[in-house]
């Protein structure tokens, strides 16, 4: 556990020392509000059956009817977010639905080996999953996730931004297929119903930025070319 929050903690020191002196275009030269979305969305889009996305570590079950030789009671997957199936061998889900998972495996056996698989994937055993939350807030620090975990109960697990946080500035970092993105998002506006509440995921990194007009503290995010947009470091 104290190691997962270190290493969330680096992360997020590294990621915040590399945007800062990245160059890109100007804020309002990068696509804003629904593009924002298509890669980190709200949970409100999540459905009760695909709400649970498996990640690394997690222990899982499969079963594949009238298949007893498929059928494997703890299935764990590997940091890669891979599973080691019969007759298929190695098949990243990491970031799928226990459905989805599911349908992938059935497709891959349906190829060549059964004509009509009826797969089912369960997770027995959730890893835990940290989002860090650094910057502004009155308890910066490493707080689990959960598949309800939206960006506003995030930050109010660090007990809240303080007063000279700039609530227009709250930046989630993810590592997607191996490359860091990044998105700018406006609290006040999620806050108000007028933006959508992103979905946070296990991994991610949030970096609640400084108020100019409050503090005389420099902005952390004041060079980073982002706004409202997922975009690669």
């Amino acid at each position: 556990m104290k190691a997962m929050k270190l290493g969330l903690n680096l992360m997020v020191l590294s990621l915040c020392t590399g945007i800062v002196g990245c160059a890109g275009p100007q804020a309002d030269d990068l696509p804003r509000g629904a593009s924002a979305y298509k890669l980190i969305p709200p949970s409100a889009s999540n459905t009760e059956t695909d709400s649970y996305l498996i990640g690394p570590r997690d222990l899982l079950s499969l079963a594949v009817v009238e298949e007893p030789d498929l059928t494997i009671e703890k299935l764990s997957v590997d940091y890669a977010g891979r599973v080691q199936i019969p007759l298929i061998g190695s098949i990243k889900i990491s970031g799928l639905s226990p459905d989805q998972a599911s349908q992938l495996i059935a497709n891959k056996l349906k190829e060549k080996y059964i004509r009509d698989p009826r797969v089912s994937i369960n997770v027995t055993e959730p890893a835990e999953r940290l989002v860090s939350v650094e910057g502004q807030v009155n308890k910066a620090g490493a707080y689990p996730v959960t598949p309800e975990t939206t960006l506003l109960s995030a930050v109010s697990m660090a007990e809240s931004p303080t007063r000279i946080a700039r609530l227009t500035d709250i930046v989630v970092f993810r590592t997607v297929d191996g490359n860091r993105m990044a998105a700018r998002f406006n609290l006040n506006r999620i806050r108000a119903g007028l933006d959508p509440d992103p979905r946070i995921l296990g991994g991610d990194a949030i970096v609640v930025g400084f108020s100019s007009t409050k503090s005389a503290y420099r902005d952390l995010l004041q060079a980073a070319p982002l706004f409202n947009v997922f975009t690669r470091l």
